[in-house]
């Protein structure tokens, strides 16, 4: 069920995610608001008040650097209304506001939130009328907004939580081959249970940015100074043994761009690393093989940075990797999906459009369970019968 179904005139929760990136009080990425719009606008055409709740941060109690308060000039501006803010989500139902918009306050200032305690979830729920899930992104997590109060309330999806799961679940069940999954960032330690998991299912595994560095020195290689886990190289091991016996084409760098000890960008073959160098980027060969890769994929999945893109010129592997994704989209309507918050913050830096893609999750950890094989909370509460 999605958010469209809901009866008209109604007071209606909505969980939305607000995990904003913050400096001085101000939002400095304003993407994750923006994508919540939609189903916020269709609610309030049918009626509907929406009570927004949302977490910011990880406050150890009530830390008011974490307040909530401080995102209502920026849900103002997107809303195109007065939205009004309740500074303890505690507050009894009398004392909130006949705004069209009301947020509560950070729910992680409270205990119950995060324990998923019982009476929290009963004192959430009583302030509306239904349930909307619209944070897929924390639907990892057995907390009170997200599988306590729809125990209590009819509830539905959120038009991007739904559209997020269907793009996922087409990715894992039913992709057109031949499937082709590209996994960067900085820690194998938090992306093996994915990389395992993507060595059934996929065609070809490219692997670059820290994780292939930690790959690469398992392997024997002498990385110089190179970011790597050195206490994950018994694993990777286990990984690269597993690898060998599958289908699955295993692409590891070929060549790199190192920063050198003198702060120079050098090419050179993952056989010939200087001693005191940064491996940063993967190098051309190793681009131009992904990019043959992807220009006969049916189906794409990336999920981080194929080097340190924010720091010229180690991003030109994956802005040349971002561009092509786009481009066989676009001329072959190949099913692309993006994930993870530095694979996000990549695109909007070089600005390219969601729309080149056929799904861009901004949902970081539930985008990489569900990708695991998990079974995420958030979902199985919404499929559970309407109380």
């Amino acid at each position: 069920m999605i958010c469209t179904t809901f009866p008209k005139n109604a007071c209606v929760l909505v969980r939305v995610d607000l995990n904003v990136p913050m400096h001085k009080n101000q939002v400095t990425d304003d993407t994750r608001i923006r994508l919540i719009v939609p189903t916020l606008k269709a609610l309030r055409s049918a009626g509907n008040q929406c009570i927004l709740m949302a977490h910011l941060g990880r406050p150890k109690g009530k830390d008011l650097s974490f307040s909530l308060q401080a995102l209502i000039p920026t849900l103002n501006y997107f809303l195109h209304e007065t939205v009004a803010f309740i500074p303890d989500a505690t507050q009894v139902l009398e004392d909130i506001p006949s705004n069209a918009y009301v947020l509560l306050e950070n729910l992680r200032f409270y205990p119950g939130e995060e324990a998923n305690d019982t009476i929290f979830a009963q004192h959430l729920a009583r302030l509306g009328d239904f349930y909307v899930n619209e944070a897929f992104s924390v639907s990892h997590r057995a907390h009170a907004s997200i599988v306590g109060v729809p125990s209590y309330l009819p509830h539905a999806a959120g038009l991007l939580f739904q559209q997020e799961l269907d793009a996922l679940r087409q990715l894992t069940e039913y992709p057109d081959p031949p499937v082709l999954a590209i996994v960067g960032g900085n820690k194998i330690s938090t992306k093996l249970g994915l990389l395992y998991n993507l060595l059934e299912k996929a065609s070809s595994l490219a692997v670059g940015g820290g994780l292939a560095n930690t790959l690469l020195a398992a392997q024997g290689y002498t990385l110089g100074r190179s970011p790597c886990e050195l206490l994950m190289l018994d694993q990777a091991r286990e990984f690269l043994k597993k690898a060998e016996k599958q289908a699955c084409q295993l692409i590891l760098p070929v060549d790199v761009v190192v920063r050198t000890e003198e702060n120079a960008a050098h090419i050179c073959s993952i056989n010939d690393i200087p001693l005191g160098a940064h491996c940063l980027d993967v190098g051309p060969a190793t681009s131009h093989q992904i990019a043959q890769e992807i220009a006969c994929a049916g189906t794409i999945l990336w999920n981080g940075p194929l080097g340190r893109f924010e720091e010229p010129p180690f991003h030109r592997a994956t802005e040349m990797m971002m561009r092509a994704i786009a481009v066989e989209t676009q001329r072959r309507k190949i099913l692309s999906v993006i994930g993870g918050g530095d694979s996000v913050a990549a695109l909007n830096a070089v600005k390219i459009d969601f729309s080149c893609f056929t799904y861009v999750s901004t949902s970081g950890g539930a985008f990489l369970e569900f990708l695991e094989g998990a079974d995420l909370p958030g979902v199985r509460a919404l499929n559970t019968q309407n109380p």
